[in-house]
């Protein structure tokens, strides 16, 4: 019996429907944007769907720990994917670093911050936001950055401390911080810094921000996640990454 058109079509439709699969991601505050683009982009690709959950890399590995649901980690560090490698909760040879992060001292008003970051110096401001070190890594790297300039002594009583990046990015869009260490990525869009002032800290100030993703064992069998992988390898991934100030 010949089949219709339609009916091929529909039955085309289902199948494809029938393979998609869902990937459960965790994803560090600051590769929010990126991760977001990376996300429609890879449906479109593929078919399957990235759930996104975005939070401290700290959080997510007590998280993971106790059994939440996610199938992959993309971290803001390269020492908490090894570690669960090491824990047996991450597929051992699936770590790779997908991005380099960059810092930036970000005021969300213009003229506040100049292109050396002297504001650190003048402490010209009554608060400064930092994530939590013990969380963010963007928050170690604020802080090594502030004791390589020798500030850190004069500006740590103004220190308004956010939970994640993210939160940090708010307390000084709100205006409840006039300045604060967030990440590039958070400012910027198709490479540019779209709003208020910012100083893009040198990379010698800090170690590098490295961060690595993983594939987490409760994903290791789900073909979505492992495709969700590959997918950040992929060229069109590497170029929505550098977009938003990341190096490779």
């Amino acid at each position: 019996m010949k089949t219709s058109a339609p009916v091929l079509s529909i039955a085309l439709l289902w199948s494809g429907s029938a393979l998609a699969g869902e990937v459960q991601v965790a994803v560090a505050a600051n590769f929010t944007a990126p991760a977001k683009q990376i996300a429609a982009d890879f449906e479109k690709k593929t078919g399957h769907k990235a759930i996104l959950s975005f939070g401290a890399t700290g959080k997510f590995h007590a998280q993971i720990k106790n059994g939440a649901p996610f199938e992959v980690l993309l971290a803001a560090d390269t020492t908490t994917p090894a570690r669960l490698e090491q824990e047996g909760d991450a597929v051992t040879g699936s770590r790779f670093t997908y991005a380099i992060g960059q810092l930036v001292l970000w005021s969300s008003k213009p003229g506040v911050v100049d292109d050396s970051g002297s504001v650190l110096k003048t402490g010209a401001f009554t608060h400064l936001a930092i994530a939590d070190p013990k969380l963010a890594p963007y928050g170690i790297a604020a802080l090594e950055t502030l004791a390589a300039l020798k500030y850190l002594e004069s500006v740590q009583s103004k220190f308004v401390q956010a939970e994640n990046i993210a939160q940090a990015h708010q307390f000084v869009a709100s205006g409840n911080a006039e300045v604060g260490f967030v990440a590039l990525s958070q400012v910027m869009k198709a490479g540019k810094i779209t709003d208020g002032s910012a100083w893009i800290v040198p990379a010698p100030l800090h170690q590098p921000i490295r961060q690595d993703a993983v594939l987490l064992d409760k994903g290791k069998t789900n073909a979505a996640a492992r495709a969700w992988m590959d997918h950040l390898k992929s060229d069109p991934a590497k170029t929505v990454i550098l977009s938003f100030g990341y190096t490779l």
